[in-house]
């Protein structure tokens, strides 16, 4: 039940990082690379992945997301 739950997680924080790529791209061709909101979507996408990361790495530890086992 948790590994469905941080499945999700990881998930919408995926689609989230890609959203946040996607209008930082689209504010670049907007603004022609001037406008605050370029530099405010990339500083949340970057928040996002190391979030992720962090997320991932504490479910790894916690057993949450189980290991590789041979």
């Amino acid at each position: 039940r948790e590994s469905v739950m941080i499945k999700l997680v990881v998930v919408l924080m995926l689609m989230g990082i890609v959203g946040s790529l996607f209008s930082g791209l689209f504010y670049i061709y907007r603004d022609r690379g001037t406008g605050v909101r370029t530099a405010r979507a990339l500083t949340l996408r970057i928040g996002l992945s190391i979030s992720l990361f962090l997320l991932l790495l504490i479910g790894f530890r916690f057993g949450f997301i189980p290991g590789y086992t041979q």
